[in-house]
């Protein structure tokens, strides 16, 4: 269209929208005429009428879009398009514009890199070969979401016939228009088949370079895309089943593959899985049959020490946070599942005079603690000499708060049995002084508890 052309469609509408302004114009004084005119706004301005209305031009297609949204959702919307993202964001424009730098039919594209990632594949560059399955992926999931929206979406409504077109007319061009756009863009039957094959195929094969790299999850979510191409696809089956038992999950590993036998029942590959499969849920049963027998074995003998405690009159008592003692435990010896066996006790040797301590990991409670310090002292930082097996007194703590005199040669059986200490978080706690520095500290010991007991 030359410039001439348009400068005339534009001085016939700028007659048409004169003319009837002049009619609206009229039909208002004759209204004015019967009535009383009105006041004016406050601040003198004019009114809007539609006379004045259609003096201004109709807003362009871009504008009108955006008349009625905020700013957020208009920001939104330009950042959803390639040309103003902040952040890439994966849609079927990005995608539209990765396929520009492609020479083909979104087919030939796939294929191209299905083909480079199967020569990596044999090259066993499983990262490569990845990769290339994936931009294959990412042209064919495109053209599949397409057609999925065109499927699905509504027709958008059309925009109202104009003057110059009448509505038969532009309804005529609207259909043909869109014909002829579908004829050049949708392809045919025959070219989707062949598009979801290689789509099919590509997730299958990223599947198996999931599988060499580890990555499972990948592996079975691949092979699940591929299933949902095609039901019948015996590798996404032996390829899923893989994934499943390499990380232990046995009932989805012999799903995948009885339902890949139950289409193939003499595949070579699923029939060495199922062997697999069913080794390892005998070693999973065996194991958790283990498992079930420890856990019963451990309460069954923290029932008898619990009762062997209760015979001896021991008082004991549960923090909330226990020591991290490893192995050692109070526990029956020698057999702990023998309730006529001995206690063995978990024991602590507290210096407080020169803040050190010494663990024992077992004190039987036949023996007295003359037994242990003997071969506990002398001790490696004592540089003078003060501890020792007749230079030492020894303490434990009482229910009340209060102190008690252990003797080096008493049982410890006769110490604890009685009420009178109590074994805390199953560990028995001794306090060992020099003869010199022990009375001060004991005076010293019942001068803090007492405050305690104040400050409550």
């Amino acid at each position: 269209m030359h410039i001439q052309e348009i400068s005339d469609e534009v001085a016939e509408r700028l007659k048409l929208e004169q003319s009837q302004s002049r009619a609206q114009s009229d039909a208002e004084r004759e209204e004015s005429a019967d009535t009383p005119a009105e006041p004016s706004s406050q601040n003198g301005g004019s009114t809007f009428t539609p006379a004045t209305a259609a003096m201004f031009p109709e807003l362009s297609p871009g504008r009108a879009m955006t008349e009625k949204k905020t700013v957020d959702e208009v920001v939104a919307e330009l950042k959803r398009s390639p040309f103003f993202m902040t952040e890439l964001e994966e849609n079927d424009e990005t995608e539209a514009f990765k396929a520009l730098a492609y020479e083909g039919t979104p087919l030939e594209n796939a294929s191209e890199f299905k083909e480079q990632g199967n020569e990596c594949f044999k090259a066993r560059r499983w990262a490569d070969a990845k990769e290339f399955y994936t931009k294959g992926i990412l042209i064919l999931a495109a053209e599949e979401r397409k057609r999925r929206q065109a499927a699905g979406d509504p027709i958008p409504d059309k925009q109202p016939p104009t003057a110059e077109t009448p509505p038969q007319e532009e309804d005529r061009k609207e259909g043909s228009n869109e014909e002829g756009k579908k004829k050049e863009e949708e392809p045919s039957e025959d070219e989707i088949r062949q598009e979801r094959t290689t789509l099919e195929s590509l997730y299958v094969n990223r599947a198996a370079c999931h599988l060499e790299l580890k990555n499972y999850r990948s592996c079975w979510l691949d092979a699940s895309a591929a299933l949902r191409l095609n039901p019948s696809n015996i590798k996404a089956y032996y390829r899923s089943a893989r994934a499943f038992l390499a990380v232990g999950r046995i009932s989805e590993a012999d799903d995948a593959c009885a339902r890949g036998l139950a289409l193939d029942s003499q595949n070579s590959s699923l029939k060495t899985v199922a062997r697999e499969i069913i080794k390892k849920a005998e070693e999973t049963s065996v194991r958790q049959r283990r498992e079930q027998e420890r856990v019963a074995r451990e309460k069954r003998r923290a029932v008898l020490v619990k009762a062997a405690l209760r015979a001896r009159d021991i008082r004991t008592r549960t923090t909330a946070q226990p020591p991290e003692m490893e192995d050692a435990a109070l526990m029956l010896v020698p057999d702990p599942d023998d309730p006529k066996s001995h206690l063995c006790f978990p024991t602590v040797l507290l210096y407080p005079a020169d803040l050190e301590s010494d663990f024992i990991k077992a004190f039987n409670e036949t023996e007295s603690l003359a037994e242990h310090l003997g071969y506990v002292f002398p001790l490696p930082w004592d540089r003078e000499g003060r501890y020792t097996l007749a230079g030492v007194e020894c303490y434990m703590e009482t229910v009340t708060g209060g102190l008690v005199k252990l003797g080096k040669k008493v049982p410890l059986l006769k110490a604890l049995a009685g009420g009178k200490v109590e074994v805390v978080d199953e560990v028995v706690r001794i306090f060992v002084l020099p003869k010199m520095q022990a009375n001060a500290w004991v005076e010293e010991f019942k001068m803090k508890k007492k405050a305690e007991k104040g400050g409550r």
